[in-house]
């Protein structure tokens, strides 16, 4: 949250979703915007409807159907999910158009798989962090690919846990397991398996806790490399297993350096380009996006770039991102990356859209 709004009330910040001992180290959105190659994005998503609030979009995910599908009566080839955390869940075609809003309350974090079966029908499952009074913990949605899509993305079930204020969140496969990840405000960490009962609704067995040690968000799964990328806002990125028998066992990626990784550490997301596999943060402190290649098991750091002004406005502050290698529809034939933007030009804030090539060009990847 901004600086300013501190001095609101406890009352007025629960009436606005954010979290009652959330303190940044360096206040998000202010303007400042560090080192790093200079690119553009492509479009960007109309404002959240959040009217006139602040810190309302938080986190997207990317997905692609192997087929084109259909959202509320929409062809699309796939679709860009995202958090108001103020109001709901958003979903949006790959032009930044809005296919549906679902008034879900004060959800943060989204992330998407595949690999589950439902009512005899392979399904794509949503879920996210909820902060929502009364029904703390994980809120599943699920959408049928091979379904007439009419009514979109529809809500599947919830994981109760005993986090007290839920916060960063991803998916994650191993093998045939479906794993989700729940990350609380205060760094605990709570690890899932999730199946799908005889009554085709969610269960989960919990596998794994720990705690990361202070505030924490970003989260980012890796199977091919058996890594749990996890951030802890102002010390910086961590490794651990992505098996649950590694228990709390961890290597610090990067920690909060100038000019690299400036507080707060928040989203993290990963981009498999054919053989190279990349993760991608978002240094808030001064409003730019590390870049480590993954897939050798030892990250390496491969440059940092920021979004400017251009076809639309640039970026800053940003929470959440994701990303998607390979084609995401015609616009993006080498991946889409998706980053929240803190201080939209027009309105609330937003998210923008931007083609891999250009990152991948601009770092020489």
């Amino acid at each position: 949250m901004r600086l300013n709004a501190l001095i609101v009330t406890a009352a007025a910040l629960l009436t606005a979703g954010c979290a009652l001992t959330e303190v940044d180290f360096q206040g998000e959105g202010e303007g400042f915007v560090g080192p790093g190659v200079r690119i553009q994005a492509t479009l960007e998503t109309p404002s959240v409807g959040t009217g006139g609030g602040e810190d309302a979009a938080d986190d997207p995910v990317v997905w692609m159907g192997r087929t084109p599908v259909t959202v509320m009566g929409t062809p699309t080839p796939g679709f860009v999910a995202g958090t108001d955390k103020k109001a709901g869940l958003y979903i949006y075609g790959l032009d930044g158009s809005v296919l549906q809003f679902m008034a879900e309350g004060l959800l943060n974090n989204v992330d998407a798989v595949e690999g589950l079966t439902i009512a005899g029908r392979p399904q794509l499952v949503l879920g996210a962090s909820d902060r929502t009074p009364g029904k703390t913990g994980i809120s599943l949605y699920r959408f049928d690919p091979a379904g007439t899509g009419q009514n979109g993305v529809q809500p599947w079930g919830a994981i109760a846990t005993d986090v007290v204020e839920p916060y960063g969140f991803c998916f994650a496969r191993r093998g045939t397991e479906v794993h989700a990840i729940l990350v609380g405000h205060a760094g605990e960490v709570r690890q899932f398996v999730l199946t799908v009962d005889a009554a085709g609704l969610p269960a989960a067995r919990e596998v794994r806790r720990f705690d990361i040690g202070t505030i924490s968000e970003g989260c980012a799964a890796d199977e091919a490399t058996d890594a749990l990328f996890l951030g802890e806002e102002n010390v910086g990125v961590w490794r651990y297993g992505l098996d649950p028998a590694t228990g709390s066992t961890r290597t610090l990626v990067q920690g909060i350096a100038p000019g690299i990784l400036v507080a707060d550490a928040e989203g993290l997301t990963i981009l498999a380009d054919g053989e190279a596999r990349y993760l991608i943060g978002s240094s808030q402190g001064d409003s730019a996006f590390p870049v480590w290649r993954i897939d050798s098991g030892t990250p390496e750091y491969k440059g940092r770039f920021v979004v400017e002004d251009g076809v639309v406005d640039g970026v800053t502050g940003t929470d959440g991102l994701a990303a998607l290698g390979g084609p995401v529809g015609p616009a993006f034939p080498e991946g889409l990356v998706v980053v929240q933007d803190d201080v939209n030009d027009v309105g609330t804030q937003n998210f923008k859209y931007i083609d891999w090539r250009v990152i991948k060009a601009a770092l020489g990847l």
